[in-house]
């Protein structure tokens, strides 16, 4: 069964894709609530107000960091170590120190104990304090008073503070100011702030800006991973390696990424960025380096994302761990992953259990894939649930699925509705069902429509439907154009078309310049090129290949390998095939065995078997069993043998009445 779970049909309706997962600005216009961002300058701290750094759970560290680093930020120093810190910045401030008061502040702000930042943060403000007076607005702005922290931010900004002209920068934005946001996010950027540098370069790219890559690669180049990450996806669409609507959809569609794109990757991956490491792993596992592929894959997949807990059940699949890759599977559905439900049921299908994978293809299609109706109409019509099956290829085929209507045509088609199916052939081939393509190819031969069914055989063909190539060729060649019918011959011979493998040897055959006779045990010489096609027809079971295999390693004295491809045809139903086999046999001096598979052409309608046969009962003795076939010979012939077996079965019955 071809189930749109398998890792292998996916490729064509977008592995991993989900419903769209675009990717998403993290950070410049939405409001902090929770982590927060320390810049520095001559022991104070600055908290920025960074949404950026929230979603990505990154420190942004500006020039502005000092020898304050080591007290104020935590996971350096131990609680009971932070706890004295404090104690001692509040001695400090309460004594007047402005610098302990600003420290302080970003301490108590750090913490979420705004009440007890805030008395601080003001004092130190009041004293002219910069960072003070943007973590100050960091504050107010955590307080949804917006305007006021703006303020604040500004006077901190005009000050020199680079994090303050980012936040007023977003704050602008978040407004629709554009131009004062672009000012202020520039004046962050120039300063080396990598937020500022990152928020300006989404600022431009929204208005198409040609200068937003520059400002994306400083903020990439500064560590930036959101940044790294979506420089690596405009590489991608300028490679062609995106979709062309730039979906974040953790595949490579078409030619491999850049090498720069794959680094920019990799950086985002190596600073925690799930998509970035589901990319990196797609890359790799297109590449063939799945072991790596896989950790990176396993990396994504543990931060949450459902589409690399997918793959890399795909690859724990290919590698023969189906229990493990159900794991994954079953992680990824419960977060919605649709293709992961539709590779749950497949499994499920694959192990017998009809019901359970029923289920996960109503779940895959619950999430939006129309994949799971698909699979659904698949399940139904291996069970005879016709009805049943129409319905979801109907219902797939409704939402674009080619192959589903491309199913759903061939059913109608074998219910008697002809003009019922024709649309549907007719909509998966346009939509790309190589399929689709070559049964229309059918369907107008069928009426005798060559021109047509031509059309569609070609492009099928041009697909690489292996039996489109063959149609194909056969119209060559009946029209003559022998160049052409060679290219698609081989191209279906190449792949792995028994017919064509045969029609191209008797091509390159007819070609050939006549060889010398061989006595039978003569040395056996090199082989030429039809004949290695007739062996690969003949190696997949084509009996006319066969028999013509028997007849050239008979011509070149080959006894041995003559008799085992005339037995081959032979016993698969090849009247001729029998027939040399017993010309074999009998120059052999094994005429009984002979006689037994003459016997058996001869049933099978071969009249020369049928003259053979009257010979040998002729030659024995046995007129009457020799009489009966030379009748049977005539009746069969063809007329040279009907001829010769007449004036046999003529004079035998002289000798019979005398």
């Amino acid at each position: 069964m071809d189930v749109m779970g398998d890792k292998a049909t996916l490729l064509e309706t977008g592995r991993f894709v989900q419903p769209a997962d675009f990717v998403q600005p993290t950070g410049d216009f939405v409001r902090p609530e929770g982590d927060l961002t320390l810049d520095r300058r001559a022991n104070r701290e600055e908290v920025e107000a960074s949404g950026e750094a929230e979603a990505a759970g990154e420190v942004a560290e500006t020039e502005e960091v000092t020898e304050a680093r080591e007290v104020t930020e935590t996971g350096e120093v131990g609680e009971a170590g932070e706890a004295a810190e404090v104690a001692r910045q509040r001695l400090a401030a309460e004594a007047g120190d402005v610098e302990a008061m600003s420290v302080l502040g970003a301490m108590l702000l750090r913490r979420g104990d705004l009440d007890g930042a805030e008395p601080h943060l003001r004092a130190a403000t009041a004293a002219g304090d910069r960072a003070a007076a943007n973590n100050l607005g960091v504050l107010l702005h955590q307080r949804g008073y917006a305007d006021e922290a703006a303020g604040w931010w500004r006077i901190a900004a005009v000050a020199g503070s680079a994090a303050a002209a980012h936040a007023l920068g977003r704050h602008h934005r978040e407004r629709g100011d554009e131009p004062a946001a672009e000012y202020w996010l520039r004046q962050s950027a120039e300063q080396g702030h990598v937020l500022g540098a990152y928020a300006l370069a989404d600022l431009l790219e929204h208005r198409s800006d040609d200068g937003a890559r520059r400002w994306m690669r400083a903020a990439a180049e500064r560590g930036h991973r959101e940044a790294a990450y979506r420089l690596a996806r405009a590489l991608d669409r300028r490679a062609g390696c995106a979709g062309a609507d730039g979906a974040d959809n953790g595949v490579v569609p078409g030619g491999a990424p850049t090498e720069e794109a794959e680094q920019w990757y990799r950086q985002a991956a190596a600073r925690g960025h799930r998509r970035a490491a589901l990319h990196l792993g797609a890359i790799l596992e297109k590449r063939g380096e799945l072991k790596e592929a896989g950790r990176w894959y396993l990396t994504s997949a543990k931060d949450g994302e459902a589409r690399a807990a997918c793959a890399l059940g795909f690859l724990l699949r290919d590698a023969g761990d189906s229990e493990s890759a159900a794991v994954w599977w079953l992680r990824a559905a419960q977060d919605g992953d649709g293709n992961a439900a539709n590779a749950l049921g497949a499994l499920h299908a694959e192990r017998g259990q009809t019901q359970t994978a029923e289920r996960w293809y109503r779940a895959a299609m619950d999430a939006g894939d129309v994949n799971g109706a698909y699979n659904l109409g698949l399940l139904c019509a291996e069970q005879a649930r016709t009805p049943q099956a129409e319905q979801w290829y109907r219902r797939a085929a409704y939402a674009g699925h080619r192959e589903a209507a491309n199913a759903l045509a061939i059913l109608l088609l074998q219910g008697g509705d002809t003009a019922g199916a024709e649309p549907w052939f007719s909509k998966a081939a346009e939509a790309g069902s190589v399929d689709a393509a070559f049964n229309l190819g059918i369907l107008h031969a069928g009426r005798g429509e060559e021109r047509a069914a031509l059309r569609w055989y070609e492009r099928a063909a041009a697909a690489g439907h292996s039996e489109a190539a063959l149609q194909v060729g056969i119209a060559r060649l009946r029209d003559g154009d022998e160049p052409e019918a060679e290219r698609h011959l081989r191209c279906a011979a190449g792949a792995g078309s028994a017919e064509a493998a045969y029609r191209l040897a008797t091509l390159l055959d007819a070609r050939r310049p006549p060889e010398p006779a061989h006595e039978l045990g003569e040395p056996v010489h090199e082989k030429a090129e039809c004949e290695e096609w007739y062996e690969r027809a003949a190696a997949q079971g084509h009996r006319r290949a066969q028999v013509r295999v028997g007849m050239l390693a008979a011509a070149r004295g080959d006894v041995v390998e003559a008799a085992r491809w005339y037995r081959a045809a032979a016993e698969a139903g090849s009247r001729n095939g029998a027939f040399n086999l017993g010309l074999l046999l009998a120059r052999e001096g094994s005429e009984p065995e002979a006689a037994v598979w003459w016997t058996r052409a001869a049933d099978a309608g071969h009249g020369r078997s049928a003259l053979r046969l009257a010979l040998v009962y002729a030659r024995r003795g046995e007129l009457a069993e020799g009489q009966r076939w030379a009748d049977r010979a005539v009746a069969l012939g063809p007329a040279e043998v009907a001829e010769r077996a007449a004036r046999l079965r003529d004079a035998l019955r002289e000798e019979l009445s005398a």
